[in-house]
């Protein structure tokens, strides 16, 4: 029997967002800028961690979406607690609330664990989809082009919303300017996600 799951259409919540990144005009895109913006300072702005969390949160349910991280050297992504306070150094942990993975210099992925685990990546994944299952206690990140599970966080306990987070890190003189990009789900890639949770 198949459990259904949904795909979200996320955007961008800009009063969250650390006031060094840049947004899209339609909140699909973030990069980090490098200088920082005159914005209000708001209990649910990150100041310090360069991330933003996604406008919608999820209390319930399976849902999935999908980010370009093609082009950059540095990236987390995944979800966070709403009850998190956005203040300060931050340790994405779960422990802390936070269920993310990385990429560091260019080529070492990590589960955000404390402390972090190293990851066996045969290819560097172009786009990466999140699926989360919030009574299952799942987070599961997938390398969409190559049709592959990531990894995994199991047996997680889910009290709080989650929103999904995105962190483009810092720009790096450049080098790591690409943004991230949240895209359409492709229709044929559901059933491969679905299948690989079960």
């Amino acid at each position: 029997m198949e459990k259904l799951f949904k795909v979200v259409n996320v955007t961008l919540d800009p009063d969250t967002a650390n006031s060094k990144l840049i947004l899209s005009e339609d909140q699909k895109q973030v990069s980090h800028k490098g200088q920082r913006q005159i914005l209000p300072d708001k209990p649910e702005r990150f100041d310090r961690f360069p991330g933003v969390l996604g406008k919608e949160g999820f209390s319930s349910g399976r849902f999935y979406y999908e980010v370009l991280v093609s082009g950059k050297t540095k990236w987390m992504l995944g979800v966070a607690r709403e009850s998190n306070t956005r203040k300060g150094r931050i340790t994405a942990c779960p422990e802390n609330g936070y269920w993310t993975m990385c990429l560091r210099n260019k080529t070492k992925y990590e589960a955000c664990t404390f402390p972090h685990a190293r990851l066996s990546v045969k290819q560097a994944p172009q786009k990466v989809g999140v699926f989360v299952d919030y009574e299952e206690g799942l987070v599961c990140f997938y390398d969409v082009e190559a049709k592959s599970l990531i990894y995994s966080f199991t047996d997680q306990c889910f009290t709080d919303k989650l929103y999904p987070l995105f962190c483009p890190f810092l720009n790096d003189g450049g080098r790591n300017s690409a943004p991230l990009i949240i895209t359409p789900v492709e229709q044929s890639e559901i059933l491969f996600h679905q299948n690989s949770a079960m």
